[in-house]
């Protein structure tokens, strides 16, 4: 059974930091790109970051780039997002996924269930 358990999430300052994790189980990490989507109260869900397990490769969507830092840890079968001078605008419900074809723009195979991140003004 494939799972994707999310934590991490919680309350922050705005200008504070957060990590999330992303345990991941039921498949074999190394060969899928694992990312962080989010979606915040009336708005669609966006990609947030993607990190190909294979080769350590990351994308970043541009709204978090130079605050945000995806990582994983492939003997721990776990993908991280370091957060860093958080917005309010980053106030969503954060979701970990996993692509067997990496980070493309092909779709997530595999979704967690997410945590909640509330960025306070």
């Amino acid at each position: 059974e494939v799972q994707l358990q999310a934590s991490g999430g919680g309350l922050v300052q705005a200008g504070g930091s957060l990590r999330l994790s992303c345990a991941a189980s039921g498949f074999t990490f190394d060969d899928y790109g694992t990312g962080w989507f989010r979606q915040a109260p009336g708005k669609e869900r966006e990609g947030v970051s993607c990190i190909n397990n294979s080769d350590g490769s990351t994308y970043y969507a541009d709204s978090v780039k130079g605050r945000f830092t995806i990582s994983s840890d492939n003997a721990k079968n776990t993908v991280y997002l370091q957060m860093f001078s958080l917005e309010p605008e980053d106030t969503a419900v954060y979701y970990c996924a996993a692509a067997k074809t990496g980070c493309t723009d092909s779709g997530m195979d595999y979704w967690g269930k997410g945590t909640l991140v509330t960025v306070s003004s």
